[in-house]
């Protein structure tokens, strides 16, 4: 299983060029059984990468432009009435589907983004009283344009910890974006091999949660949480939710090195992407910042 992650990991490096991090963090958001935010300018490559994530895994994909004039209908599916047949017949929507890309959330109103929360929390949608269960695995990736930017309508404290991890790609290595310019092509999609079948990242879902996690390592991420709830400079503290993301996404990340156990160092790679949005920052915290609060915290031995 371990080789398939591998290549995983160098087939999509193949598309999204010099972000081998990211690609990492997104897989663990995956393994993790959570659903992931991108937030970034327009053109980084958000939506190549969650493309490329749904082909290589095997997943079908679909993808959901958000603007401000779309329903929450326009994702879930309706009802709609059968003259023939004189009954309403439900037509499933594109969230009916392993890999869900919702485009630009947050150009759409508040009421169609909340329209995920069901899904997102329970695998089901609720559609005039009758609940439907969505296919598993199941995988909302969800892309952000930086708030400043005009349209937007800001997600609530409430949506955003539904994400599980928050990435940005950031802007491509000077020779990463000189094969950009130079054309080479980084949005075969399709030419990308499917590495593994929907059952086996069940199976992998399901090592990733017997991956050890110490006590001292638990009481690591306790102290991180703790410092975040005592310390005034956060307008949210981290929930008991954000503390299981911690655990979760640090036995993810521990698996994807080969690891079947967890050490800080795993906690503090995936520390900014899952807690940051969760934080209530008016601004992400620079790279600085972050290692100040890993520090103000005692790494276990």
């Amino acid at each position: 299983m371990q080789s398939s992650v591998n290549e995983i990991i160098e087939d999509l490096s193949q598309v999204i060029f010099g972000k081998q991090r990211q690609i990492k963090l997104a897989l663990t958001c995956l393994f993790s059984q959570g659903h992931l935010l991108i937030e970034d300018l327009p053109g980084m490559g958000k939506t190549t990468l969650s493309h490329a994530l749904a082909t290589v895994l095997g997943l079908s994909y679909q993808r959901v432009q958000f603007t401000s004039d779309l329903l929450p209908s326009d994702i879930l599916g309706a009802s709609i009435f059968n003259a023939n047949e004189h009954v309403f017949t439900f037509h499933k929507g594109p969230i009916f589907s392993q890999v869900v890309l919702a485009d630009e959330i947050n150009r759409a109103g508040p009421k169609t983004q909340s329209a995920l929360l069901e899904a997102m929390e329970e695998n089901q949608v609720t559609i005039d009283g009758e609940k439907y269960a969505l296919p598993i695995p199941f995988f909302v990736i969800a892309t952000q344009n930086p708030s400043y930017q005009s349209g937007t309508y800001p997600l609530p404290e409430s949506q955003l910890d539904r994400f599980f991890m928050r990435i940005s790609l950031g802007f491509p290595p000077k020779e990463a974006e000189r094969k950009l310019i130079l054309g080479t092509n980084n949005r075969d999609y399709d030419g990308l091999p499917v590495r593994i079948a929907p059952q086996q990242l069940i199976e992998i879902q399901k090592q990733v949660t017997a991956v050890t996690i110490s006590a001292p390592v638990v009481d690591y991420i306790l102290a991180l949480v703790t410092y975040t709830r005592t310390d005034n400079k956060f307008a949210n503290a981290l929930s008991p939710r954000a503390s299981i993301a911690l655990g979760k996404a640090s036995q993810a990340w521990a698996f994807i090195d080969g690891r079947d156990f967890v050490t800080p160092d795993d906690v503090q790679a995936i520390f900014a992407s899952v807690a940051q949005h969760r934080l209530g920052l008016q601004h992400d915290m620079s790279d600085q910042q972050i290692s100040q609060l890993l520090n103000a915290v005692n790494v276990p031995l």
